[in-house]
Protein backbone atom coordinates (compact mmCIF):
# COMPACT_ATOMS: atom_id res chain seq x y z
CA UNK A 1 0.00 0.00 0.00
CA UNK A 2 2.69 1.93 0.89
CA UNK A 3 4.13 2.03 -2.56
CA UNK A 4 1.15 2.07 -4.24
CA UNK A 5 0.94 5.76 -2.67
CA UNK A 6 4.32 6.84 -3.34
CA UNK A 7 4.03 5.80 -6.84
CA UNK A 8 0.47 7.83 -7.32
CA UNK A 9 2.79 10.49 -5.51
CA UNK A 10 5.32 10.09 -8.69
CA UNK A 11 2.69 10.17 -11.02
CA UNK A 12 0.99 13.64 -9.57
CA UNK A 13 4.71 15.03 -9.94
CA UNK A 14 5.21 13.94 -13.63
CA UNK A 15 1.99 15.26 -14.56
CA UNK A 16 -0.14 12.45 -14.58
CA UNK A 17 -3.55 11.03 -13.65
CA UNK A 18 -2.98 7.75 -12.30
CA UNK A 19 -0.71 5.09 -12.26
CA UNK A 20 -2.64 3.28 -15.28
CA UNK A 21 -1.67 6.53 -17.04
CA UNK A 22 1.67 6.16 -16.01
CA UNK A 23 2.15 2.38 -17.38
CA UNK A 24 0.33 3.56 -20.83
CA UNK A 25 2.14 6.48 -21.43
CA UNK A 26 4.50 6.40 -24.41
CA UNK A 27 6.66 9.68 -23.71
CA UNK A 28 7.36 10.99 -20.60
CA UNK A 29 8.82 14.22 -19.74
CA UNK A 30 10.21 15.21 -16.47
CA UNK A 31 11.27 18.88 -16.28
CA UNK A 32 12.21 20.54 -13.08
CA UNK A 33 9.17 18.50 -11.39
CA UNK A 34 11.61 18.84 -7.99
CA UNK A 35 12.02 15.11 -7.93
CA UNK A 36 13.75 13.39 -4.84
CA UNK A 37 16.60 11.03 -4.59
CA UNK A 38 13.75 8.95 -3.37
CA UNK A 39 11.71 9.76 -6.32
CA UNK A 40 13.88 8.90 -9.24
CA UNK A 41 14.97 5.49 -7.10
CA UNK A 42 10.87 4.34 -7.33
CA UNK A 43 11.23 5.34 -11.13
CA UNK A 44 13.87 3.03 -11.69
CA UNK A 45 12.11 0.14 -10.07
CA UNK A 46 8.89 0.89 -12.07
CA UNK A 47 11.20 0.34 -15.57
CA UNK A 48 10.11 -3.39 -15.77
CA UNK A 49 6.24 -2.37 -15.41
CA UNK A 50 6.14 0.22 -18.13
CA UNK A 51 6.18 -1.93 -21.39
CA UNK A 52 4.94 0.78 -23.47
CA UNK A 53 6.93 4.01 -22.98
CA UNK A 54 9.42 5.01 -25.33
CA UNK A 55 11.10 8.29 -24.88
CA UNK A 56 11.87 9.31 -21.13
CA UNK A 57 12.93 12.93 -20.43
CA UNK A 58 14.61 13.88 -17.09
CA UNK A 59 15.90 17.47 -16.61
CA UNK A 60 16.12 17.82 -12.87
CA UNK A 61 18.53 19.94 -11.20
CA UNK A 62 17.16 19.66 -7.56
CA UNK A 63 18.95 15.74 -7.08
CA UNK A 64 22.16 15.20 -6.96
CA UNK A 65 24.36 12.06 -7.76
CA UNK A 66 22.53 9.88 -5.42
CA UNK A 67 19.50 10.26 -7.60
CA UNK A 68 21.02 9.18 -10.83
CA UNK A 69 22.64 6.00 -8.65
CA UNK A 70 19.21 5.18 -7.42
CA UNK A 71 17.67 5.76 -10.48
CA UNK A 72 20.01 3.08 -12.31
CA UNK A 73 20.17 0.73 -9.18
CA UNK A 74 16.53 0.29 -9.75
CA UNK A 75 17.27 -0.80 -13.37
CA UNK A 76 17.37 -4.70 -13.64
CA UNK A 77 17.28 -7.42 -16.33
CA UNK A 78 14.85 -6.03 -19.41
CA UNK A 79 13.89 -2.58 -17.52
CA UNK A 80 12.16 -0.44 -19.93
CA UNK A 81 12.19 -2.43 -22.65
CA UNK A 82 10.81 -0.09 -25.28
CA UNK A 83 12.15 3.00 -24.46
CA UNK A 84 14.60 4.19 -27.38
CA UNK A 85 15.08 7.52 -25.90
CA UNK A 86 16.64 8.58 -22.76
CA UNK A 87 17.35 12.23 -22.15
CA UNK A 88 18.95 13.20 -19.25
CA UNK A 89 20.15 16.91 -19.76
CA UNK A 90 21.17 18.65 -16.71
CA UNK A 91 21.16 15.40 -14.34
CA UNK A 92 23.76 15.63 -12.29
CA UNK A 93 25.77 12.14 -12.52
CA UNK A 94 29.11 12.30 -12.13
CA UNK A 95 31.40 9.61 -13.00
CA UNK A 96 29.41 7.17 -10.22
CA UNK A 97 26.20 7.87 -11.99
CA UNK A 98 27.88 7.03 -15.51
CA UNK A 99 29.16 3.72 -13.83
CA UNK A 100 25.78 2.22 -12.29
CA UNK A 101 24.32 3.52 -15.45
CA UNK A 102 26.50 1.12 -17.36
CA UNK A 103 25.97 -1.43 -14.71
CA UNK A 104 22.11 -1.27 -15.53
CA UNK A 105 23.08 -1.59 -19.17
CA UNK A 106 25.26 -4.48 -18.59
CA UNK A 107 22.28 -5.85 -16.79
CA UNK A 108 20.01 -6.09 -19.93
CA UNK A 109 18.13 -2.63 -19.20
CA UNK A 110 17.09 -0.44 -22.10
CA UNK A 111 17.06 -3.24 -24.86
CA UNK A 112 15.77 -1.12 -27.56
CA UNK A 113 18.18 2.38 -27.10
CA UNK A 114 18.96 4.36 -30.03
CA UNK A 115 18.94 7.92 -28.75
CA UNK A 116 20.71 8.70 -25.81
CA UNK A 117 21.89 12.13 -24.53
CA UNK A 118 24.15 12.77 -20.74
CA UNK A 119 24.90 16.20 -21.57
CA UNK A 120 25.78 18.45 -18.74
CA UNK A 121 25.87 15.06 -16.73
CA UNK A 122 29.94 16.10 -14.89
CA UNK A 123 31.17 12.96 -16.44
CA UNK A 124 34.84 12.57 -16.61
CA UNK A 125 36.71 10.26 -17.99
CA UNK A 126 36.65 7.91 -15.24
CA UNK A 127 32.88 7.82 -15.62
CA UNK A 128 33.26 7.47 -19.33
CA UNK A 129 35.76 4.69 -19.19
CA UNK A 130 33.20 2.86 -17.03
CA UNK A 131 29.91 4.15 -19.21
CA UNK A 132 32.12 3.35 -23.00
CA UNK A 133 31.98 -0.52 -22.46
CA UNK A 134 28.41 -0.85 -22.02
CA UNK A 135 27.54 1.92 -24.93
CA UNK A 136 29.76 -0.18 -27.47
CA UNK A 137 27.57 -2.99 -26.85
CA UNK A 138 24.42 -1.26 -27.87
CA UNK A 139 23.10 -2.93 -31.39
CA UNK A 140 21.11 -0.18 -32.26
CA UNK A 141 22.56 3.41 -30.86
CA UNK A 142 22.46 5.99 -33.37
CA UNK A 143 22.95 9.35 -31.23
CA UNK A 144 25.07 9.88 -28.43
CA UNK A 145 25.12 13.41 -26.54
CA UNK A 146 27.91 13.77 -24.13
CA UNK A 147 28.21 17.60 -24.70
CA UNK A 148 29.26 20.10 -21.53
CA UNK A 149 30.92 17.29 -20.10
CA UNK A 150 34.44 17.30 -18.10
CA UNK A 151 35.78 14.20 -19.73
CA UNK A 152 38.57 14.42 -22.13
CA UNK A 153 41.13 12.67 -24.44
CA UNK A 154 41.42 9.75 -22.40
CA UNK A 155 37.62 8.99 -21.89
CA UNK A 156 36.72 9.63 -26.04
CA UNK A 157 39.74 7.13 -26.43
CA UNK A 158 37.84 4.54 -23.99
CA UNK A 159 34.90 4.96 -26.44
CA UNK A 160 35.79 4.97 -29.89
CA UNK A 161 39.01 3.24 -29.97
CA UNK A 162 39.84 1.04 -26.79
CA UNK A 163 43.15 -0.63 -26.53
CA UNK A 164 43.35 -4.13 -27.55
CA UNK A 165 44.98 -7.04 -25.30
CA UNK A 166 47.92 -8.24 -27.26
CA UNK A 167 46.98 -10.95 -29.35
CA UNK A 168 43.85 -10.51 -29.24
CA UNK A 169 41.37 -9.65 -32.77
CA UNK A 170 39.88 -5.93 -32.80
CA UNK A 171 36.91 -5.51 -31.62
CA UNK A 172 33.80 -5.99 -34.16
CA UNK A 173 30.18 -4.92 -34.36
CA UNK A 174 30.44 -1.99 -32.13
CA UNK A 175 28.88 1.48 -32.47
CA UNK A 176 28.30 0.36 -36.63
CA UNK A 177 25.40 2.35 -36.28
CA UNK A 178 26.23 5.57 -34.42
CA UNK A 179 24.91 8.57 -36.61
CA UNK A 180 25.23 11.61 -34.46
CA UNK A 181 27.95 12.23 -31.63
CA UNK A 182 27.66 15.28 -29.38
CA UNK A 183 31.09 16.37 -27.92
CA UNK A 184 30.29 20.03 -27.79
CA UNK A 185 32.12 21.97 -24.62
CA UNK A 186 33.95 18.78 -23.98
CA UNK A 187 37.75 18.86 -22.76
CA UNK A 188 39.02 17.18 -25.44
CA UNK A 189 42.20 18.00 -27.20
CA UNK A 190 44.68 17.84 -30.16
CA UNK A 191 45.85 14.41 -29.53
CA UNK A 192 41.55 13.63 -28.89
CA UNK A 193 40.87 14.86 -32.25
CA UNK A 194 43.63 12.83 -33.74
CA UNK A 195 42.30 9.57 -31.62
CA UNK A 196 39.59 10.12 -33.22
CA UNK A 197 40.52 11.06 -36.87
CA UNK A 198 42.66 7.81 -36.49
CA UNK A 199 39.42 5.82 -35.11
CA UNK A 200 37.46 6.69 -38.43
CA UNK A 201 40.05 5.87 -41.01
CA UNK A 202 40.48 2.66 -39.57
CA UNK A 203 36.71 1.76 -40.45
CA UNK A 204 35.37 2.61 -36.56
CA UNK A 205 31.95 4.39 -36.25
CA UNK A 206 30.95 3.67 -40.35
CA UNK A 207 27.92 4.95 -39.79
CA UNK A 208 28.57 8.49 -38.26
CA UNK A 209 27.84 11.65 -40.36
CA UNK A 210 27.22 14.79 -37.58
CA UNK A 211 29.79 15.08 -34.90
CA UNK A 212 29.88 18.34 -32.78
CA UNK A 213 33.45 19.74 -31.38
CA UNK A 214 32.40 23.14 -30.88
CA UNK A 215 33.95 24.58 -27.35
CA UNK A 216 36.25 22.28 -27.14
CA UNK A 217 39.98 23.05 -26.39
CA UNK A 218 41.56 21.49 -29.06
CA UNK A 219 43.21 23.51 -32.14
CA UNK A 220 40.96 24.13 -35.66
CA UNK A 221 43.40 22.69 -37.78
CA UNK A 222 43.14 19.02 -35.08
CA UNK A 223 39.53 19.44 -35.58
CA UNK A 224 39.71 19.70 -39.04
CA UNK A 225 41.52 16.16 -39.40
CA UNK A 226 38.57 14.38 -38.24
CA UNK A 227 36.37 15.39 -41.26
CA UNK A 228 36.22 13.00 -43.82
CA UNK A 229 33.45 12.51 -46.89
CA UNK A 230 30.12 12.39 -45.37
CA UNK A 231 31.03 13.48 -42.54
CA UNK A 232 29.69 17.17 -40.85
CA UNK A 233 32.03 17.98 -38.37
CA UNK A 234 30.96 21.34 -36.43
CA UNK A 235 33.35 23.54 -35.27
CA UNK A 236 31.90 26.41 -34.03
CA UNK A 237 28.56 25.62 -32.95
CA UNK A 238 26.25 26.48 -36.06
CA UNK A 239 25.45 23.22 -37.79
CA UNK A 240 25.24 20.21 -35.37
Amino acid sequence: RADHQAAKALCRKAGLRSCKALRKAKRVHLYDKNLSAADLALLGTLGSVLPALELLVISETSVGTDGALRLAAGLGAGALPAVSSLITNTLYMGDAGASALAAALGRGALPQLKILNLSKAAIGDAGLMALAPALRRRPVLERLGLSSNPFGDEGLAALVAPPTPAGAPPPTGVLTKLKQLGLYNTQITNAGCATLASALDSGALPALRKIDLAGIPASAAAMATVGRAGLLVDMEGLTV
